[in-house]
């Protein structure tokens, strides 16, 4: 089978699970760059700034730039940034340093949620509570239910505590991550391929975070991954009939690009 021209490649669960490469990842990723297929990375992890990430990445063996590396806390970033919010951030104190240009005293015209399990406890949510009730906007970084903690262990993710807010709050959040269709646009143009999304596969564990909404509305391949937070059954979950569905990162490649 040839290869697609392009990877939109999600990475926590995917490539790795709690730090540890997925079986055969590594060299996976050198096969997939050596077939001329274009790569970037989409990521919804918040716990850790961009720079950390590509950091960690590297430790593990894997060869990736910085501007290959398109996360949803960037985007929030830039989203804050533009509209000039002097934000309430329940983010780890590693993702905070993503904002660290951005001015943050109250009044706090908007919340920004991440997955952050030192920060959403019950202080944290309400200090939210009460700037959304003052007419503060909320932007969830993402809404992911859960991710895969270990190998073996599903964690909550920040999706409860942003539902959680819009209850008590009586707002709807503004996501800027995936599945938001604006954020896969950006990595496909800058592959140069936002008029070829068919010629693109967004590879992931997650048939509702990586494979649902914009990658569904784009046209984009939609490939699952059986790692991570990935549980049988989950392939029948799907919005719509999935392109692929293999036992890793690994095999996915192999199977895509292997007579390339």
């Amino acid at each position: 089978m040839a290869c697609l021209r392009g990877f939109l490649l999600d990475i926590s669960g995917t490539l790795h699970v709690d730090y540890v490469p997925t079986p055969g990842a590594v060299a996976a990723l050198a096969q997939l760059r050596q077939s001329g297929a274009q790569v970037r990375f989409v990521t919804n992890s918040t716990k850790i700034s961009d720079a950390a990430l590509h950091a960690k990445l590297a430790e593990m063996g894997f060869a990736v730039s910085r501007a290959e590396v398109f996360s949803s806390l960037s985007a929030a970033t830039q989203l804050v940034a533009q509209r000039g919010y002097r934000p309430l951030l329940l983010l780890e104190d590693d993702a905070l340093a993503q904002f660290r240009d951005i001015p943050q005293h109250p009044p706090h015209d908007a919340v920004v949620v991440g997955l952050a399990p030192s920060k959403l406890d019950y202080a944290g949510m309400n200090r939210a509570f009460q700037a959304l009730l003052a007419g503060a906007h909320l932007v969830g970084i993402h809404r992911a239910r859960y991710f895969a903690s270990s190998a073996t262990e599903l964690s909550l993710g920040p999706g409860p505590f942003v539902a959680a807010l819009e209850e008590a709050a009586g707002v709807r959040a503004e996501l800027v991550g995936k599945p938001a269709p604006e954020f896969y646009r950006l990595a496909l143009a800058d592959m140069g391929l936002l008029d070829s999304p068919h010629a693109v596969a967004m590879v992931g564990d997650d048939v509702a975070a990586d494979l649902g909404g914009g990658a569904l509305e784009l046209g984009l391949q939609r490939i699952l991954v059986r790692t991570g937070k990935y549980r049988p059954g989950d392939e029948d979950k799907a919005a719509a009939p999935l392109d692929g569905v293999y036992g890793s990162f690994a095999a996915a490649v192999e199977a895509l690009c292997g007579a390339s």
